[in-house]
């Protein structure tokens, strides 16, 4: 069973930067779609971004566009997501997974129940 670790989630004033790791067990992101998702109190899971295996192909969710972007290192096993120019209704508990049969750029992919690994998540706070 692959186990995802998010880390680097912290408190930070709007308009400041973040960089969340997402660590995997095992290698992971070089054969799946690598997705993040975020989920803030009293709302549902929302997809993020998202980082195809094979290709690169990136997806994003309207409100990140031009903000965040989403890297790889496969030797180590880790995704990153690079968030600048943060914003208040960023403020979320973000969350690293992978999905083994969707690409990224598809419908699927930006479903949260299509993925099949799961982190626990790490908090962002944006204040104002």
């Amino acid at each position: 069973q692959v186990q995802l670790v998010e880390s680097g989630g912290g408190l930070v004033q709007a308009g400041g930067s973040l960089r969340l790791s997402c660590a995997a067990s095992e290698p992971t992101f070089s054969t799946h779609t690598t997705g993040w998702f975020r989920q803030a109190p009293g709302k549902e899971r929302e997809f993020v971004i998202c980082l195809n295996w094979n290709d690169g192909n990136r997806g994003y969710a309207e409100s990140v566009k031009g903000r965040f972007t989403i890297s790889r290192d496969n030797a180590n096993n880790t995704v990153y997501l690079q968030m600048n120019s943060l914003k208040p209704e960023d403020t979320a508990v973000y969350y690293c997974a992978a999905a083994g049969s969707y690409y990224c750029g598809s419908y699927y992919s930006r479903r949260a129940d299509k993925y099949d690994y799961w982190g626990h998540g790490t908090q962002v706070t944006v204040s104002s």
